[in-house]
């Protein structure tokens, strides 16, 4: 079974090419970049000491924490630096009124 998500449009989107933003996705806070004209949304922290992500910086298709220098993969969260954590990344969609993230929906009822 496919994870389902529930989308929200951000408010406001705008952050420079290799730049990080904090925005609020349906109350949860997360971070959003753009590289190469592809938006990516990942965690607001670090999985190893809750570095704040936007505090640190954004090298090709990675971010890298500001903390330890923990390198993750924007476009899956994969830890390349090789010290087995995983960011949390979230779906982007672009569409004709604006920029959505997608937060997974809860499976508890």
């Amino acid at each position: 079974m496919g994870k389902t998500y529930t989308w929200h449009k951000l408010d406001d989107p705008v952050v420079a090419p290799g730049q990080i933003t904090v925005q609020d996705a349906g109350g949860k806070r997360i971070c959003l970049t753009v590289v190469d004209d592809t938006w990516f949304a990942f965690a607001y922290k670090c999985p190893h000491a809750s570095g704040i992500m936007a505090d640190g910086f954004i090298q090709q298709t990675e971010v890298v924490c500001p903390l330890h220098r923990y390198r993750f993969d924007l476009r899956n969260g994969r830890n390349t630096s090789g010290e087995g954590y995983h960011l949390k990344t979230y779906p982007v969609e672009q569409r004709v009124d604006g920029l959505y993230v997608g937060i997974e929906k809860s499976s508890w009822f």
